[in-house]
């Protein structure tokens, strides 16, 4: 470039950085560009059958890998009510862009019409009244499993955390309070254990991220917050103004306020489960 004044210079490393940045702050996609964005992944995803002792039919997760020459932690997806859909692995794509082996189980495995999954109910009511019955015995087991299978993947590096949205996001607490080698839990919008006894067993620290206007969910954080600082236990959590339920898949709802909240979450989701995970 000739003659560049230094203002222009300025301008332009302003701009480059910003563009880089903006690259580096990706976040999943709402619901509505999940199929496009997992079609357009350069990352390696593919489906495996889990063996789970005592399960009448394998466990199907679907499995991203970073694009990375060292060993990375595991991070198990949990999967909302509405079972193992496009979303969730376009989030587990965007983990494995992030860094990290994502492994997002569908707990509903053989349980629909056909030996198949979620994509064997008929609607999302369907899906979602299965999930609901899901028991939580049940549930811990094929987790357990799922642990067990990304500890032993040749690129792991051992380390294991949950992620979790709406039912996903309780059952990733729950699942923390019950599984001490937990190395990090993170909650989206999902409620937090009642007994005071499970705080007492948590061992893993825990991210709650929350749209303020959610009071269902939000009436767990306070109690589960006074639990933790009893027992001396690691809960983190951030509420997001404005933001509803189900921020990160409705980003285009509440009027900006739930792109605002995603945009704000997931990076501090990455924070968290790459200083736990090391």
């Amino acid at each position: 470039m000739k003659h560049a004044t230094p203002f222009t210079l300025v301008l332009l490393i302003t701009l480059a950085l910003g563009v880089e940045t903006r690259a580096q702050s990706s976040i999943p996609p709402g619901e509505p560009g999940a199929k496009a964005a997992l079609e357009k992944s350069t990352r390696h995803g593919e489906y495996v059958d889990v063996e789970v002792p005592g399960r009448a039919a394998p466990l199907r997760a679907y499995v991203v890998y970073p694009e990375s020459k060292d060993n990375a932690p595991v991070v198990i997806v949990i999967h909302e009510i509405f079972g193992l859909t496009d979303w969730v692995r376009s989030v587990a794509d965007q983990l494995a862009a992030d860094g990290f082996i994502a492994v997002a189980p569908d707990l509903l495995s053989g349980m629909g019409e056909g030996g198949k999954g979620t994509e064997g109910f008929k609607s999302r009511d369907d899906v979602t009244k299965a999930v609901r019955e899901l028991k939580p015995d049940v549930v811990k087991r094929d987790l357990d499993a799922v642990r067990a299978y990304g500890k032993k993947l040749p690129a792991s590096n051992k380390k294991t955390a949950t992620i979790g949205f709406c039912w996903g996001g309780s059952t990733s607490f729950s699942y923390a309070t019950v599984t001490p080698e937990l190395a990090a839990a993170v909650v989206y919008y999902g409620t937090s254990p009642e007994k005071p006894e499970s705080f007492e067993k948590l061992a893993a620290p825990v991210l709650g991220l929350y749209g303020s206007d959610d009071a269902r969910v939000n009436k767990t954080i306070e109690p589960a917050d006074e639990m933790a600082k009893k027992f001396g236990k690691s809960y983190t959590h951030h509420v997001y103004d404005g933001a509803g339920h189900g921020f990160l898949r409705q980003q285009d709802g509440r009027d900006g306020a739930n792109m605002k909240a995603s945009e704000q979450a997931w990076p501090t989701t990455i924070e968290f489960l790459k200083q736990h995970t090391k």
